[in-house]
């Protein structure tokens, strides 16, 4: 059997998680899970495979079953925003405006977030993050259609919210 090598998978696998569970402890512990599964069935994968895919999939599968199992994934997602929106009083526009799209990033429904992340952060091809999270290749185009929409929307209606939370600092001459 060929050496089972994940070391160099786990940046993409962290990012993905984090990406998934808006929370980096939860995100270690849904990394940790799917590599146990991955271990557990590294049977399974084929040698001419994409390794760096197959372990998406597991990530992807391990969180889906997360969520149908635990009822208690609505508290930990408010707890997350509670934390996000403590950590947006930077006195940096670019600070300001970067915590925005992160907030509306994280406020994408799991599927769009999923889909977005999967093509414009890890770069994997349509067809490829497709098979990652087990839908058809229409149905990612769709959510990545939808995702990109509602980031531009918030992206029109950004430039009120941060002149708001900014004031002129000095001199007023």
């Amino acid at each position: 059997m060929p050496r089972f090598d994940i070391t160099g998978q786990l940046g993409s696998l962290r990012r993905y998680a984090r990406s998934l569970t808006r929370n980096s402890a939860d995100a270690e512990d849904l990394v940790q899970d799917a590599l146990v599964r991955a271990y557990e069935r590294r049977s399974t994968f084929r040698s001419s495979g994409n390794l760096r895919a197959w372990l998406l999939s597991i990530v992807h599968n391990a969180f889906i079953d997360g969520i149908r199992s635990r009822k208690s994934e609505a508290a930990r997602i408010e707890q997350a925003e509670y934390l996000a929106d403590a950590n947006m009083d930077a006195p940096q526009e670019h600070s300001i405006r970067l915590a925005q799209v992160r907030e509306a990033f994280f406020k994408l429904p799991e599927e769009q977030r999923s889909a977005l992340h999967l093509v414009a952060i890890e770069g994997l091809t349509y067809s490829r993050a497709a098979e990652v999270s087990g839908v058809p290749l229409g149905t990612l185009m769709s959510r990545i259609g939808r995702a990109r929409a509602a980031l531009r929307e918030m992206e029109d209606t950004a430039p009120a919210r941060a002149k708001s939370h900014l004031r002129i600092v000095g001199d007023q001459s």
